[in-house]
C-alpha cells in the first residue's frame, strides 16, 4: 500500500456511521397492538458515543451502552401493571409485552420472556466474580439486564431488565 493509499483508507475511516455500510440485522417488528407483522433485515443502528450522550439520560446512557444498573426500586416500571409494549430506548425496538410481566419482588421491571428472540441477544457475564446471561438489543447492542432460571411457568425465566432501558406505549397507542 502507497502512502496515498493508507492516507486514503484512513480517512474512510474516520467518515461517520451514516456514512459506512450498515450491517443488517433481523428484527420481528409488531404493530401497537402486539401483532406480529414479521421479521425482517434492517439496518443496525450504530451511533458515536456523542450522539448516544444526547439522546440519553446519564444513567439510561451509563446502562444502555456501558452495562450499568438501575438501583432496585428506582427506576420505571419495576411496578407498572399498565397494558401494553416495551420497546428499547435506544432503537424502539419492541422487546417485551406486558402480558410477560410479573412481580419478581427484585425491584426491576421482569418478564418470563420477550416478545421475539429475534430481538434479544444473550451473551454469557462474567463481570463481578459470577456467570450471568446479558441480555440486549440485537437491533443497536443496548444493554437490557440478564436473564434468570428462577422466574415463572410456562418459561421458568426471568428476564430482569433495567427500566432505564425500556421506553412504554400503550397498547394501541403509535
Amino acid at each position: 500500500m502507497n502512502r496515498r493509499q493508507i492516507v486514503a483508507a484512513s480517512a474512510l475511516s474516520l467518515l461517520p456511521w451514516r456514512a459506512r455500510a450498515a450491517e443488517s440485522v433481523e428484527i420481528e417488528s409488531f404493530d401497537a397492538s402486539g401483532k406480529s407483522l414479521g421479521v425482517a433485515h434492517v439496518d443496525k443502528v450504530v451511533k458515536t458515543d456523542a450522539e448516544w450522550r444526547k439522546q440519553l439520560s446519564a444513567l439510561a446512557y451509563d446502562v444502555t451502552r456501558h452495562e450499568g444498573t438501575e438501583r432496585a426500586f428506582t427506576g420505571p416500571y419495576w411496578d407498572a401493571h399498565d397494558d401494553g409494549l416495551f420497546r428499547c430506548i435506544c432503537c424502539d425496538t419492541t422487546l417485551f409485552d406486558s402480558k410477560t410481566k410479573y412481580d419478581s419482588g427484585t425491584g426491576w421491571p421482569s418478564f418470563f420472556a420477550p416478545i421475539s428472540k429475534t430481538n434479544v441477544v444473550e451473551s454469557v457475564d462474567n463481570s463481578y466474580g459470577m456467570r450471568r446471561v446479558a441480555v440486549s438489543c440485537r437491533r443497536c447492542d443496548a444493554h437490557l439486564g440478564h436473564v434468570f432460571t428462577d422466574g415463572p411457568k410456562p418459561t421458568g425465566l426471568r428476564y430482569c431488565m433495567n427500566g432505564v432501558a425500556l421506553r412504554f406505549v400503550p397498547r394501541g397507542a403509535a
